[in-house]
C-alpha cells in the first residue's frame, strides 16, 4: 500500500512538472484506445480494399500520374485510329473515413494503430513484469547473501549484458520459436457488446474476435532485460541488509526469504518501480524492432506496419510514418511518467527536471 507521504510527494511532483501531466495524458489515451479498440477503431483493421489503397491522411494530398485521353472541343482526339493520350498529374484528397490514410492494400491505418497498441502495451507491461520478477529475485538473493552467490549470479548478468539486446533476442526467438504464442478473446466482441454498439452508430462491424499475444516475444524481452532490475535490486539489498530492522528480524528467527521479501524488498521498491516505468518504453521499442524484422507472430503491430510501408516511402510515406509516430509518442509519454516518478520519489534529486 502506498503511504500518505509517498502520495504527497507524487502530487507535489505532478503539480511542479507540466511535462508529467502530458506524459500521463498520453499513456492514459493510449491505454484507453487499446482497451476499447472495438468501440473506437473507425474500421476493421484487417479488411483490405484495393480501390482505396494508399489514400493520404487528412490535410494531405496524394499526387499521381495518370494517362488520360486528349480532348479537343469536348471530343477525344484520334491519330492513326488510336486514341491520343497524355500524362496528367491527378491529386487525390483524403477522406474522414480514413483520417490517417490507408496502407498499400487499403486497410485503415488509424484502426491498425489502435489495435497495434494492444500488442505493444501487452508486450511492454507483461515483459516488464516478468523481467522485474526474475531480476528482482536474482538481485535480492545476490545482494543479501553476497560472497560466492553474489559473484555467480552477477557474473551471469554480466554475460547477458555482453550481447547486444537485439542480437540476443533474435537468438532466443530462434530457440523458442512460436511455442508460446496465444490468442486472447476480445470480451467486447465475443459478448456482442461492440458489434451492437457499432451497428447502432452505423459503423462497420466484424471486428477481430481475438488479439494475438506474442508469448515468445514477451519471454524473450524479459530474458534480455532482467539484468537491469537485478543490478538495482542487488544494490538496494547490499545497503539494506545491515539496517537495524533487518538485524532485528534476523534475531527474532525470521528466515532469509521472509527478510528479503517482507523487509528488504518493500524498502527497495521505489527505484525498482521507476526503472520498471522506463523499461516498459524500452521493451516497446525492442518489440517494435523485432516485429519490423519479422520475428513476431502478430500481424497487427506498429513495427510490422512500419515494415509494410518500406516499399511505399516515396509515394505513400504515411504508411510507415504513422506507426513510427505512434511509437515515438507512446515512448515519450512513458519516459515523462518515469521522470516524474524518479523526481518525486527520490529525495536526492527531488525537483529536478520540473517545468
Amino acid at each position: 500500500m502506498i503511504s500518505p507521504r509517498t502520495l504527497r510527494s507524487l502530487k507535489r511532483g505532478l503539480n511542479r512538472n507540466a511535462l508529467a501531466k502530458v506524459g500521463i495524458a498520453i499513456v492514459v489515451v493510449v491505454l484507453l484506445a487499446a482497451i476499447f479498440a472495438p468501440f473506437v477503431a473507425p474500421d476493421r483493421p484487417g479488411t483490405q480494399n484495393l480501390n482505396e489503397s494508399r489514400q493520404p491522411p487528412i490535410g494531405f494530398e496524394k499526387a499521381s500520374t495518370q494517362e488520360v485521353p486528349v480532348q479537343e472541343n469536348g471530343s477525344v482526339v484520334f491519330e492513326d485510329g488510336q486514341i491520343v493520350t497524355e500524362n496528367r498529374t491527378v491529386y487525390e484528397n483524403a477522406t474522414w473515413d480514413h483520417p490517417l490514410g490507408t496502407d498499400g492494400t487499403g486497410r485503415d491505418i488509424l484502426s491498425r494503430l489502435i489495435y497495434g497498441a494492444r500488442v505493444s502495451l501487452l508486450v511492454g507491461f507483461l515483459g516488464t513484469g516478468l523481467a522485474m520478477f526474475v531480476g528482482v529475485t536474482v538481485g535480492l538473493v545476490a545482494g543479501y547473501y553476497r560472497g560466492k552467490v553474489d559473484d555467480m549470479l552477477m557474473r551471469s548478468a554480466d554475460v547477458m549484458l555482453a550481447f547486444p539486446s537485439i542480437v540476443l533476442a533474435i537468438a532466443l526467438i530462434g530457440v523458442l520459436d512460436d511455442a508460446l504464442e496465444q490468442s486472447i478473446p476480445d470480451p467486447f466482441v465475443v459478448t456482442g457488446v461492440a458489434p451492437a454498439f457499432r451497428s447502432a452508430l452505423g459503423l462497420p462491424t466484424g471486428m477481430p474476435e481475438s488479439t494475438v499475444l506474442p508469448g515468445t516475444i514477451i519471454v524473450v524481452v524479459a530474458l534480455v532485460n532482467w539484468v537491469w532490475f537485478a543490478r538495482v535490486a542487488r544494490g538496494e539489498a547490499l545497503s539494506l541488509r545491515e539496517e537495524s530492522y533487518v538485524k532485528a528480524a534476523r534475531a527474532l528467527g525470521a528466515n532469509d526469504a521472509t527478510i528479503m521479501f517482507r523487509h528488504v524488498l518493500p524498502n527497495a521498491i521505489t527505484p525498482i518501480l521507476v526503472l520498471g516505468t522506463i523499461q516498459i518504453a524500452a521493451i516497446i521499442l525492442l518489440e517494435s524492432s523485432l516485429s519490423f524484422l519479422g520475428f513476431s507472430s502478430a500481424n497487427i503491430s506498429w513495427g510490422f506496419d512500419i515494415a509494410l510501408g518500406r516499399k511505399y516511402q516515396s509515394t505513400a510515406w504515411w504508411i510507415s510514418a504513422m506507426p513510427g509516430l505512434a511509437i515515438v509518442i507512446t515512448v515519450i509519454g512513458l519516459n515523462l511518467v518515469g521522470d516524474w516518478l524518479r523526481d518525486a520519489l527520490d529525495p536526492g534529486i527531488e525537483g529536478e527536471g520540473g517545468v
